[in-house]
């Protein structure tokens, strides 16, 4: 019985590494929520910008370089440019929680987002 209490002083240490890790995850998603990441398509007729949680943030068409009677070719675009700048932050958040998993030493994969 006096084996099991003794690793109950282990809690609090315990306990105080999950607030760490709380904190940190918390302090990324702020800094991510802050970064963009910016793609094109269609040589730049089309423009999206994410941030670091993978929010679209602006989207740009260029006018000059668009027909107006293409409708399908612009939705295209638009969902490749959307596409693309997801993607890249995606592998922001990724590269981010790896860090923060690191810098916790915590196993890799074991933070949200990996």
């Amino acid at each position: 019985m006096f084996d099991m209490l003794k690793n109950l002083g282990n809690l609090g240490d315990l306990m105080k590494k999950a607030k760490a890790a709380q904190d940190k995850i918390q302090a990324v998603q702020e800094e991510l929520a802050r970064k963009q990441v910016t793609a094109d398509s269609g040589a730049g007729m089309v423009t999206a910008t994410c941030n670091g949680k993978m929010e679209l943030i602006s989207l740009k068409i260029d006018k000059s370089k668009v027909d107006p009677n293409d409708v399908e070719m612009l939705e295209d675009l638009v969902t490749a440019a959307v596409r693309a700048a997801q993607a890249q932050a995606a592998e922001v958040l990724k590269q981010e929680m790896q860090k923060a998993a690191g810098e916790l030493g915590l196993p890799p994969g074991f933070l949200p987002g990996m």
